[in-house]
């Protein structure tokens, strides 16, 4: 069903939500470009999403067709039914605060202890993303390079904290380690070098490579160098088995592709470029604006670490643990968000230390939703949809499916969703709700998607 929808189209709607507005006599939604029949849906297919209103757009208030339009101020009617959900319930454990935000106008509508900080567990990845659009940009890229050291002819592979980089025969888009050694070895034979001394460079990180949390599947070993996470099976996203040393595998995989193209190099070992090292071949990532909205639909650790680390790059801190968790605060409070009480150990949500408020992630889906903030949009899109994409696949099998999208974070006794939900009358509000000291995980969910439910009904 996914597949027949089709990516997010320009507007902020998958393509099957704008069949359904067609069914239901409502405007919105674009083809993508693709032209008529765009949508890939046949006669046969499922039936599509409800349809949710377009982030993209109307978030200035203007009153266009399909546009978003300002929430009524009866937040009186608002708390009358989610007080019963969100106070009262006690799958929701011995803390939990909420907040709900109009994004056309900012106008907080219902709050309960949305300024006390508790645990986000993965919703963390929202200030994660906003932190590194905000210090690099959508159109960044990650580049992975081979340097040649002209005095001694090493040959050294320089990690650019690249943890999409893939060593997979179909590389599906993203940087190819067998494409980066195809021209190193062309590189080095133009320079009648066909036997050469290799090592590695994972000095763009600093501190250590393991998450506090310790060895997990969940996370790779953060390092700058290595390939398709660290994954040692053919998954791309949830947990799967680890490289102990993700980056002497890179290395070690990266010598055998040489060896393929007439070059053969040394084992390899640890090593750093120096600033007369020539660069051989380089290898660049998809836009950060991609790497942003695969973090936030997958959950994915690796990139959550990685993009909280060259935060950290790009504003001068230390890039390790608790430079990253700086760099993303500071980032934060640059853009006048309450990040009184945070505390950001990660960029991944995996630290129970991690600290959030409720105000701070709709007050970061807001920013998201800024008209003068279009770089923060892959905030917005990348963020799953109820019963269609990512860790909200399986959920929302009746009544808000397509209409809600949210982070979810899940550690023992945590359960958090933050996202935006669209209303019948093409109202977009955002809401951020936080559960911490449960004890039924599954109940816990249930409640919170109630919740989320009812602001879609």
């Amino acid at each position: 069903m996914v597949t027949a929808a089709g990516p997010w189209d320009s507007s902020g709607q998958r393509t099957a939500e704008r069949d359904r507005a067609v069914a239901l006599e409502h405007t919105g939604g674009t083809d993508h470009g693709r032209g008529p029949g765009g949508s890939g849906a046949s006669s046969g297919s499922p039936r599509p999403a409800p349809s949710a209103g377009a982030v993209l757009t109307g978030l200035g208030g203007a009153a266009a067709p399909g546009g978003v339009k300002a929430a009524p101020g009866d937040q009186a009617a608002l708390a009358g039914l989610l007080d019963p959900l969100l106070k009262d319930d006690p799958a929701l454990g011995g803390h939990r605060a909420a907040a709900v935000v109009d994004l056309t106008t900012g106008k907080r509508l219902y709050g309960h202890d949305g300024d006390v900080p508790l645990t986000p567990a993965s919703t963390t990845k929202i200030a994660t993303a906003v932190a590194a659009l905000t210090a690099l940009g959508p159109d960044h890229r990650l580049t992975t390079r081979t340097a040649l050291e002209a005095d001694t002819g090493e040959v050294v592979l320089v990690g650019g904290g690249d943890p999409t980089l893939t060593a997979r025969a179909d590389p599906r888009g993203l940087a190819s380690l067998r494409t980066l050694a195809e021209h190193t070895a062309a590189a080095l034979k133009k320079r009648n070098l066909r036997r050469v001394t290799l090592s590695y460079d994972t000095t763009l990180y600093a501190g250590t490579e393991v998450h506090p949390i310790g060895g997990n599947e969940n996370l790779a070993r953060v390092t700058a160098l290595m390939t398709d996470e660290g994954r040692t099976d053919d998954s791309t996203a949830g947990p799967a088995p680890r490289a102990s040393d993700p980056a002497a595998e890179a290395a070690r995989t990266f010598a055998g592709l040489l060896k393929r193209h007439g070059v053969t190099a040394s084992a390899p070992g640890p090593s750093k470029a120096t600033s007369r090292a020539d660069t051989l071949a380089t290898v660049a990532s998809p836009p950060l604006s991609d790497l942003v909205e695969r973090m936030l639909t997958n959950s994915d650790n690796d990139l959550a670490e990685a993009l909280a680390r060259h935060t950290a790059v790009a504003t001068g801190k230390r890039a390790d643990f608790e430079g990253a968790g700086a760099a993303v605060t500071a980032r934060l409070k640059q853009l006048g968000l309450p990040v009184r009480g945070a505390r950001f150990h990660d960029g991944s949500g995996l630290d129970r230390t991690d600290l959030i408020s409720a105000d701070l992630l709709t007050g970061l889906l807001a920013e998201a939703a800024d008209p003068a903030r279009p770089q923060l949009r892959p905030v917005l899109t990348g963020l799953p949809v109820a019963h269609f994409t990512g860790t909200l696949a399986g959920r929302y099998t009746e009544g808000a499916a397509g209409l809600v999208r949210a982070k979810t974070g899940t550690l023992t006794g945590v359960n958090t969703l933050a996202g935006t939900v669209a209303t019948p009358d093409g109202r977009l509000l955002a809401f951020a709700f936080l559960a911490n000291d449960t004890t039924d995980a599954w109940a816990t969910q249930s409640a919170l998607d109630r919740a989320a439910t009812t602001l879609a009904s």
